[in-house]
């Protein structure tokens, strides 16, 4: 373990980590489906499983958007802020989607440009 903390392990280390990970993402992936089977969800269970999609990408954009600061609270990257809201207004405005990566893609790329200094 020390060797993955340090940066000192090998190609083959790093390689047996990754298909290592690999294998336990597919069974635990696998898991659902088996232990259901062809069995529906309680219907008590149904409304949250629907809502669980947009909870976890909101999670995963607010992660990514929002990261840990250099005295322990909270930074914003504003490149990241800016490529949001444009996509956020190019979805609302029902635009395709590659049409609103990109859109994301250069705003955060010119606002990041324009703030290094």
């Amino acid at each position: 373990m020390s060797d993955l903390v340090g940066g000192t392990a090998s190609a083959a280390t790093v390689w047996t980590t990754i298909g290592l990970l690999a294998l336990a993402t597919i069974a635990i992936r696998a898991t659902g489906p088996f232990l259901l089977g062809r069995r529906d969800l309680p219907e008590r269970t149904r409304p949250a499983v629907a809502l669980l999609p947009t909870a976890l990408m909101t999670a995963l954009v607010v992660v990514e958007v929002v990261v840990p600061g250099p005295d322990g609270g909270v930074d914003v990257d504003p490149g990241k802020l800016a490529g949001l809201a444009v996509a956020c207004v190019a979805l609302a405005l029902r635009l395709p989607l590659v049409v609103v990566m990109v859109l994301a893609v250069v705003t955060t790329a010119l606002v990041r440009q324009l703030t290094a200094g």
